[in-house]
């Protein structure tokens, strides 16, 4: 039997959210000038998705918004991570505004704070503006200049009421899994783009930063990065050396620059790609961050695959080990590690779990209910993993679970449910899991445990 999760170790103002991001959830592709983004074009390429899907209506959260707040509210949460659309806000990806894009925003952010619920906005979720993409997208250094733009758009609008603002979700997704892997959109395969769209996704943080600063004093920006601890599936030197080919490609790629290191040299030898840099580039990328987000899933064990792929290393799938029904490992004690590093190797001064959680093949009951106790026990050791890494010392301000809602899952389309909160799609019905009635519990918990004192 496991110990009892610690909760006297979150402190007082310890943000308890969820989260989701805007093409997940919200449908209205067409609705009220919104345009298309690379998601819209990606979901149509035959095969891409699993079973021909797409976020067309996807949960329909543009119509639904009132009730999923109602939904945050019953859970007792008090911190919601969303995502804004770029192609709602500025369709063409630079130039016009879309007035009704930014007014869906504003009503949810006021909806939000009139049920007492901070938002925390990020800025891009993955849905560049297809008219962005027909020019070069991320391999291009406009992009990260027309994201630095639409920034300001968006907290002009939204900031007198918004503090804390993310500007990238999981740059390496977008980078490697986009433009090298070709398993999300944009679709490619070509190690050169994305090295190039890697670079200028960091340098669109950094522009975007500053324009967020600009227009919000005394705004809360951060970067949200996802990763796994990686290890090696044998003491030979080889695996030991892909282990840190693959913690390179995985994790420090993306935080040496962020934290004031430049890119790694090991690994700009290792993809043997020119970066398209200019005098001041990494002193932007490197602008200080006032947080730091931490997407955590699952570990990760490699051996030697010099004939592979970069980084030159496999997965090794270990034997009897729990997995979610994504197939991935389960191992809480990464999250406390990882937090852990984000703390003592980089200085990260405050942190948040911006997204965790796990997919199951949940069903709803005869009556409706759903059960789903492999996703409550994640919930409870991920938790408890926080729990002692707040003990040894990592400043964690508040944790997002993903996902308030069950919602397109990218590639996977609508078979993976991630959610708290059970959606009939055929419907639109949404139902209360027992994971998040148990997250409803510890959340009044800890705040009665606070309250009492």
């Amino acid at each position: 039997m496991s110990a009892p999760l610690d909760l006297a170790a979150f402190p007082p103002s310890f943000a308890w959210g969820t989260a989701t991001s805007a093409y997940q959830i919200e449908g209205a592709v067409a609705e009220d000038g919104r345009a298309p983004s690379i998601w819209d074009t990606f979901s149509r390429v035959p095969g891409a998705i699993d079973n021909g899907d797409h976020g067309d209506t996807a949960c329909d959260h543009y119509h639904r918004w009132p009730e999923d707040i109602a939904l945050m509210k019953g859970l007792g949460t008090d911190a919601y991570r969303l995502s804004v659309a770029w192609p709602r806000v500025v369709p063409g990806g630079d130039g016009p505004v879309n007035k009704a894009g930014l007014d869906f925003y504003d009503r949810l952010v006021d909806g939000l704070l009139d049920a007492g619920i901070t938002p925390s906005v990020t800025l891009y979720h993955w849905d560049l503006p297809q008219a962005l993409q027909d020019r070069g997208g991320w391999t291009v250094r406009d992009t990260a200049e027309h994201l630095s733009a639409y920034a300001g758009v968006v907290a002009e609008r939204l900031g007198d009421r918004v503090t804390q603002w993310a500007t990238l979700n999981e740059p390496l997704c977008s980078a490697w899994i986009g433009h090298l892997e070709g398993r999300m959109a944009p679709g490619l395969t070509d190690l050169t783009a994305a090295v190039r769209a890697s670079y200028h996704l960091l340098l669109g943080h950094g522009l975007a930063t500053a324009a967020v600063r600009a227009a919000v004093p005394g705004a809360q920006v951060g970067l949200v990065t996802n990763h796994s601890t990686v290890a090696p599936a044998s003491s030979r030197p080889e695996d030991v050396a892909a282990a840190a080919r693959m913690d390179g490609h995985t994790n420090r790629w993306w935080l040496d620059p962020v934290h004031g290191r430049g890119f790694p040299a090991d690994m700009r030898e290792l993809y043997g790609v020119e970066l398209p840099e200019l005098p001041g580039d990494l002193e932007l990328i490197a602008a200080p961050l006032d947080w730091h987000g931490l997407n955590y899933y699952f570990p990760v064990t490699v051996a030697d695959d010099p004939a592979g792929p970069v980084p030159y290393a496999r997965e090794v799938r270990l034997p009897d080990v729990p997995r979610t029904g994504m197939d991935w490992q389960i191992d809480a004690g990464g999250l406390e590690a990882f937090l852990l590093r984000l703390t003592e190797d980089y200085g990260v001064r405050r942190l948040y779990v911006t997204e965790n959680g796990s997919a199951f093949p949940d069903t709803a009951g005869p009556g409706g209910e759903v059960h789903d106790p492999e996703r409550t026990r994640y919930l409870e050791e991920h938790l408890a993993a926080c729990a002692r890494a707040l003990r040894k010392g990592a400043p964690l301000a508040g944790y997002y679970a993903w996902s308030l809602l069950d919602n397109f899952e990218w590639a996977y389309g609508y078979d993976k449910r991630f959610g708290l909160v059970h959606v009939d799609y055929a419907t639109q019905r949404r139902t209360v899991k027992t994971s998040g009635r148990r997250y409803a519990e510890l959340v009044a918990a800890h705040r009665a445990l606070h309250t009492a004192r």
